[in-house]
């Protein structure tokens, strides 16, 4: 004998069930819609942050900031500007940076020049390779001409590189970490930035000019990608839903 009852009381089950997933399957196309909404306008802003990059390394050369400047020096507003400084490199200063380079791994060298305006500024002359790491360690050079250095503006890296943290202690250094290489060094009114030098000799050691300036811009894959998540995930939804009806009126 039919449980009538039963029978009532099992599509409505299943009509609850199906309720529960289209709401689930509305709030993820929702999301997905959301997210790839969110990486076009991150697009629209690094095509807008490159544009901004590319003008300033390819300006006439100024002036490297003072210190009535710094206060309003940041990444957004200053990084790789095209900048100069004149005055004299500090001889047995320098602090030699882990760094991987198209030449292969080895040190970025910085050491401090006293401008002719009265302030410090950390220069990273270039990059010397493994082999050469004694030699810039104990490099003295006596007394340092003046000197100009060409070069574009950078931003403190404060803490060390990835998984490694900077061991001032052991003068152990990932990262271009301004404040904290002052410390060390002693050094007072010292910009809040540090210069990459631009190109040297094909010969020359350090080897300036491999500064790389590219910025990474796969927002559209990524908005693409979830775009399509929110079609494929409508698609199914609506499927669900036909086959839901398809048995609900098989029952009745």
């Amino acid at each position: 004998m039919t449980d009538r009852a039963g029978l009532r009381a099992a599509p409505s089950r299943g009509a609850a069930s199906r309720l529960l997933l289209v709401l689930l399957g509305l709030l993820g196309i929702l999301v997905f819609l959301g997210l790839g909404i969110w990486q076009l306008e991150r697009r629209v802003w690094k095509l807008d942050l490159i544009a901004r990059v590319d003008q300033r390394i390819h300006a006439p050369v100024a002036d490297a900031p003072g210190p009535a400047n710094w206060g309003d020096i940041s990444a957004a507003s200053s990084e790789y500007r095209h900048v100069r400084l004149a005055g004299q490199f500090q001889a047995g200063a320098n602090t030699l940076v882990q760094a991987v380079t198209e030449l292969g791994g080895g040190y970025w060298v910085l050491t401090p020049m006293r401008s002719d305006r009265g302030f410090t500024v950390l220069v990273n002359r270039g990059f010397v390779p493994q082999d050469r790491k004694a030699e810039f360690q104990q490099e003295n050079g006596g007394s340092s001409p003046p000197a100009v250095v060409d070069g574009l503006l950078r931003i403190s890296e404060p803490g060390g590189g990835f998984l490694r943290s900077n061991d001032p202690a052991a003068n152990r250094w990932y990262s271009r970490d301004v404040p904290a290489i002052a410390k060390v060094r002693g050094l007072t009114d010292v910009a809040p930035y540090f210069i990459d030098a631009g190109a040297s000799g094909a010969d020359s050691w350090p080897r300036g000019g491999l500064t790389v300036v590219n910025f990474r811009n796969s927002h559209l894959v990524y908005a693409l990608t979830w775009f399509a998540l929110a079609v494929m995930l409508a698609m199914a939804l609506a499927r669900q839903i036909f086959t839901g009806r398809r048995n609900l009126d098989a029952v009745r």
